[in-house]
């Protein structure tokens, strides 16, 4: 293990949205480091075969995030059932785009309650264990929480938001030994991503973008870098080498693309007429529909 790394072996990481995308591999190579894996999602087979193919002790949840008593109860049974946790991963999220004033109001309070809310509906459930192990808190956000977008609006938000909370929640439990890590993306290759290119306009928007911006880029390499910061319980954790950059120039970013998003706008304008409400995207945003389309039991 090199210098600023903590072995997982033994270690107990939880793993939200873990179906599929970030989550699944995450859990994969956390698993193949020697940590024992706690699954939690909105899709109980896919989070069971996820289970299934780890090289360690695991097991999964059904809960969503948004849930503040699910979420305590999955907290309590992931402390039976391992005896402790060490690392928590609030990765599950969603995404949906198209202009503002087009936008389903339903769709776009969901993108920030499963994003934002469900960050810190995590971080409450868990915090209580992860003080017992003076674990680490990881929250996934996203190049958006750095750089705002047209089109984007709730997950920019949401996506700033989760930064702003992981940021307070560092200073606030620090004392007790808990670390929280805030982890940024940019366009990574995972079923949001594929999903939110179904759009043309989405899709040609971000093309034209400047690079490095405008690539998606591929989920292993990403994966492992955030797993490399989780092993340093690191406070920011970069899946692309050159967001860290992006820190610096950040205060200039909101004039800059205030000034080219009116430009790209009033290009696009005439194709998003009539375009229809958009829902959530990708395979994951068709489960969280799926999930509260259920009948309350």
């Amino acid at each position: 293990m090199s210098s600023g790394r903590s072995s997982l072996e033994g270690q107990v990481a939880v793993v939200t949205g873990a179906a599929r995308g970030v989550g699944e591999l995450l859990a994969r190579k956390l698993s193949a480091r020697g940590a024992r894996i706690a699954l939690v999602g909105l899709e109980p087979e896919a989070l069971k075969e996820v289970s299934e193919r780890l090289h360690t002790d695991s097991d999964h949840w059904y809960a969503d995030v948004t849930d503040h008593e699910a979420m305590v109860r999955v907290a309590q049974e992931v402390k039976q059932r391992f005896g402790k946790v060490d690392i928590v991963i609030a990765n599950a999220g969603v995404a949906g785009g198209g202009p503002f004033v087009d936008s389903d109001p339903d769709t776009w309070r969901r993108v920030v309650e499963v994003n934002l809310i469900g960050g810190a509906v995590t971080a409450r459930a868990f915090l209580p264990v992860l003080a017992e192990s003076r674990g680490y808190f990881l929250q996934i956000a996203s190049l958006a929480a750095i750089t705002p977008a047209p089109m984007m609006t709730a997950y920019c938000a949401s996506k700033a938001g989760v930064e702003a909370f992981a940021h307070c929640l560092r200073a606030e439990v620090g004392h007790k030994g808990v670390k929280v890590g805030v982890g940024y993306l940019s366009w990574t290759d995972t079923d949001m991503v594929r999903g939110a290119d179904e759009d043309d306009v989405m899709r040609e928007m971000r093309q034209r973008l400047p690079w490095p911006a405008n690539r998606t880029y591929p989920l292993g390499p990403a994966v492992d870098r955030i797993v490399a910061g989780i092993e340093r319980r690191s406070a920011h954790v970069y899946a692309q080498w050159w967001l860290r950059g992006m820190q610096s120039v950040r205060g200039y970013l909101p004039a800059v693309i205030a000034f080219g998003g009116q430009r790209e706008m009033r290009r696009f304008e005439p194709r998003l007429v009539g375009g229809g409400k958009r829902g959530l995207v990708g395979a994951g945003g068709a489960a969280d529909e799926h999930a509260r389309s259920r009948p309350t039991p």
